[in-house]
């Protein structure tokens, strides 16, 4: 099945509405290992994506390269500027593409490793780079948008269970490791909570209306 401009943009739109009762629990999160503000910024970088009207763009890559554009002019923050650098990357990577559903394990790959050498991060430090890897290991061969989102959700919260009682060895939480342990990472949870929100069944088109 291929992945559609359209489906990008009720994405993206789900996400924005979902970021009114995310922000808080996120910022909440953060405040425990950092500067309490990962859902105040990941709000305000996705009401921006949300602006960029992703729904007018002519391909998948144009919608992509909307995303990280509006990003990296609402952030400045690291995990905000990493967010919006693996949206371009998409954006380069289905250029004169059409994108099926089974593409996307590859893809969220080069984008994780874009991050990682942007980032400095590695596989095992407990950051949001761990989340996209077990997302991408679980959604290799998924050829559906319905089965990669409920396999990438179940990977994710596997990852935040198996990673909770691990230090965090970047950020400014790797200065706290030991208090970061029995706490989730704020990047991690807010890619197991978006997931959720993408993958949820239902409303579609009037997300693009109202």
């Amino acid at each position: 099945m291929e992945l559609t401009v359209f489906q990008i943009a009720v994405g993206v739109r789900r996400a924005a509405d979902a970021m009114d009762r995310l922000e808080q629990e996120l910022n909440a999160a953060d405040a425990k290992l950092g500067d309490g503000d990962t859902g105040s910024m990941l709000a305000r970088v996705i009401a921006a994506m949300a602006a960029a009207e992703p729904q007018a763009a002519a391909s998948v890559s144009d919608a992509f390269g909307r995303l990280a554009r509006a990003g990296m002019s609402a952030t400045g923050s690291s995990l905000g500027t990493l967010f919006a650098s693996a949206l371009l990357s998409l954006s380069k990577q289905t250029k004169g593409r059409e994108i099926q559903w089974s593409d996307l394990s590859d893809l969220i790959a080069v984008a994780r490793d874009g991050m990682m050498a942007r980032g400095g991060a590695k596989l095992g430090d407990k950051t949001v780079l761990d989340a996209l890897d077990a997302v991408v290991v679980a959604i290799a061969g998924r050829t559906d948008a319905g089965s990669v989102g409920a396999t990438a959700c179940e990977a994710l919260d596997r990852t935040l269970v198996e990673f909770r009682d691990r230090p965090c060895r970047m950020g400014r939480a790797k200065f706290f490791a030991g208090k970061s342990v029995g706490l989730d990472d704020p990047g991690m949870l807010a890619c197991a909570s978006l997931a959720k929100v993408l993958a949820s069944e239902g409303a579609g088109a009037h997300y693009l209306t109202t």
